[in-house]
């Protein structure tokens, strides 16, 4: 049989790892998909540079849309980045016919639904591992091998950049800042780090995880996103000593309220236990912790980004797609674990009654009956506390005292922390940082 016919577009660090690891392991790939699979076509704007690394054989185009185009193409690789113009070449391969693999977890977040939409009219497939957790093979996992279950929660840890911040600061009591500068010399974070760092690109990621865990359409707009940016080395400290880690955590997970059955979809710096697997993933690794009925708790760790890591999950769905590439559409797993026609639009709780416990780091004037004040607002809202830690004066005047409470409604203690911030003798702010057993 001859070879199916990949066009790449974009040849940066994720195309290039991609062109390599599919030229050495060629022959492996090809037992296993059941024919070979060429890239033949590569668009990229420097072409000086994509010859050099593609070498004789296979054709560079400056222009994207010659690939998405051109008849000779079968599958097209869309790993360029961005939204708009990825939208716009994805969406008219797909009216092509051609299926489409992409790492692109902001185009699919913000528009999935119509991408999907428009691959299922057309009898194509879309395929995404590389999107979310990079050689971490979690969509499958959600998508196929926990098919007999029904998933109660996700919660990973799906940002490398944020998770390696998070581990110097609290390894070196290095404050956010200065381990934001030294990410940045070492290639983790990008020379603007907001998406990552305000949380956007794991709330990206967790959008479509969701969406497959639970069957509903992707709702990006909906999720809510709080990054570690305000994050202070001292809060770490405190977390540590009270036994738990610190972790930018996204969260989805089935709940209940008086309204009926909702979906959480949330991303947020959270304690977690340090006891837990998952509180002691370090360093720019990612991991994901599904709950099912059935098959309990399960735990998904490895690299979440890199050049080869990420090139062996856009490779996994190439042969993914070459192997279904002649089957029936109907026969083939849906885009979003669920059939199409069964979807269902649950909705996405607010933050106002997402349930959970909370840390919160109180800074006073140390005199006679601040803590009786505080433990009066926390009870008259129904919140009961945990554990306290307060870290003695000394020659100073003013101090902090932290609590843990157990479960309760975010807006009973959005609802406590105005009436503390309002006390006489607490000074600025209350931190509050949310806590999840993950038990």
């Amino acid at each position: 049989m001859k070879p199916i016919r990949v066009g790449l577009l974009g040849i940066g660090t994720v195309g290039a790892g991609t062109f390599n690891v599919l030229q050495r392991n060629q022959e492996d790939i090809r037992r296993r998909a059941g024919r070979g699979i060429e890239i033949t076509m590569v668009a990229a704007r420097d072409t000086e540079r994509a010859r050099a690394l593609t070498g004789n054989g296979v054709e560079v185009v400056s222009d994207p849309f010659a690939i998405v185009d051109s008849p000779d193409i079968d599958i097209v690789v869309e790993l360029i980045g961005g939204v708009e113009l990825p939208r716009e070449l994805v969406l008219k391969a797909i009216a092509n016919g051609k299926h489409v693999v992409t790492a692109n977890k902001a185009l699919l977040a913000l528009h999935g639904n119509e991408i999907f939409a428009a691959a299922q009219d057309k009898g194509v497939m879309v395929a995404f591992e590389a999107a979310v957790a990079g050689g971490v093979p979690i969509i499958k996992a959600l998508r196929e091998g926990l098919t007999a279950n029904r998933i109660e929660s996700v919660a990973g840890i799906i940002n490398g950049t944020t998770n390696f911040i998070l581990s110097e600061m609290r390894e070196k009591g290095l404050d956010f800042a200065t381990v934001l500068k030294q990410a940045q010399e070492l290639g983790y974070a990008e020379a603007d780090p907001t998406f990552d760092i305000e949380g956007v690109d794991a709330a990206h990621k967790l959008t479509i995880m969701s969406a497959i865990a639970f069957g509903i359409p992707v709702q990006f707009d909906k999720a809510y996103i709080e990054g570690i940016s305000q994050l202070q080395a001292v809060d770490i400290r405190y977390a540590e000593q009270l036994g738990y880690r610190i972790k930018l955590l996204g969260i989805t997970r089935r709940t209940r309220t008086e309204a009926g059955e909702g979906i959480e979809l949330r991303v947020h710096p959270t304690l977690i236990p340090a006891a837990r697997l998952i509180a002691n993933v370090e360093g720019a690794m990612n991991a994901v912790l599904v709950q099912a009925d059935a098959v309990g708790a399960s735990l998904y760790y490895g690299k979440g980004a890199g050049s080869e890591p990420t090139a062996s999950a856009v490779i996994a769905d190439l042969v993914d797609v070459t192997r279904l590439a002649t089957v029936d559409p109907y026969c083939r797993v849906p885009h979003l674990a669920f059939q199409p026609n069964e979807m269902t639009d649950v909705a996405i709780m607010p933050m106002a009654e997402i349930t959970t416990s909370y840390y919160l780091r109180v800074y006073v004037k140390d005199q006679l009956g601040v803590m009786a004040d505080l433990t009066r607002i926390l009870a008259d809202g129904g919140i009961s506390i945990d554990a306290v830690l307060q870290k003695e004066p000394g020659n100073q005047v003013n101090l902090d005292i932290i609590m843990l409470t157990h479960q309760t409604r975010e807006k009973n203690i959005d609802a406590a922390i105005a009436k503390i911030e309002a006390l006489p003798a607490v000074i600025g702010k209350v931190t509050r940082i949310r806590l999840e057993t993950l038990a």
